[in-house]
């Protein structure tokens, strides 16, 4: 199933659902249609059994280069609340989604672009691939969620000198700092993101998505509070289907076949 909405392109490949954002012409800059059909997009695949997991990608020679710089200058700060406060709502919906997200980047990510890659649970870039955190050169601050996500990765002096600074970042560095998961050559890109992504479509979807919610809780929560989340949660998984197939499986000393239930 392929669909291209305005400034997307949606497709459903087995428990895939490939979202590709398609402003090639402006390196997949933000539109307002972007950003809300994103959003809509993974709301309503939050409770769809036949989606696993989401990869989110761009069209054309880059990942995005975030707010759309060409645009910039002609909005009111009512517009510019109104538009930043649907940016948010996209981040959150991304991080609320039980659905494991992962970005695709190559070419170039910048400004809010690196911010919605992070926002994803994991990161496969293009060796050559480059990020940059470009808010300062048009005298802005990061949106999207950047001051929140970076500093909880790599520190916050390291994050106040890769804004500061909005110079290009290898994603090599970002490699090597733990930002970035897997690192590939640009034309194996696609290829080894999709197995990844089938590998975990193909996994214990639920003990998934209840992980990613214990993982991105904790950044903010005290050991208590995840201690007693797991220890809830935990009781939820042993009920789960697959929890039944994990344990007959390993029992009969075969490859658990998942169902995500």
């Amino acid at each position: 199933m392929r669909l291209a909405q305005e400034h997307l392109i949606i497709e459903k490949v087995g428990p895939v659902l490939a979202v590709t954002l398609n402003r090639p012409e402006s390196l997949n800059a933000f539109s307002p249609e972007m950003i809300q059909g994103l959003t809509n997009s993974l709301r309503k695949i939050q409770n769809d059994p036949d989606v696993q997991v989401v990869v989110l990608s761009g069209a054309g020679r880059s990942f995005s280069a975030g707010g759309d710089v060409k645009t910039m200058g002609q909005a009111s700060a009512t517009q510019i609340y109104e538009h930043v406060g649907k940016l948010n709502e996209l981040i959150l919906t991304m991080k609320e989604s039980e659905k494991p997200i992962i970005a695709a980047v190559h070419g170039f990510a910048a400004g809010a672009g690196v911010n919605l890659a992070l926002a994803c649970d994991l990161i496969v870039a293009a060796e050559d691939s480059k990020f940059a955190l470009s808010f300062s050169q048009v005298g802005l601050v990061s949106d999207g969620g950047g001051s929140y996500f970076l500093p909880k990765l790599i520190g916050p002096h390291l994050a106040k000198q890769f804004f500061f600074s909005a110079e290009p970042i290898p994603a090599e560095r970002l490699y090597q700092l733990g930002v970035i998961n897997l690192l590939f050559p640009l034309e194996k890109l696609q290829e080894e993101t999709t197995k990844l992504a089938l590998k975990l479509a193909h996994g214990p979807g639920k003990a998934f998505g209840k992980q990613k919610k214990l993982i991105d809780h904790a950044m903010t929560a005290s050991l208590e509070e995840i201690l007693e989340q797991e220890r809830l949660t935990q009781v939820l998984m042993v009920q789960t289907e697959d929890h039944v197939e994990g344990i007959t499986a390993f029992k009969e000393k075969r490859q658990p076949a998942f169902k995500g239930k």
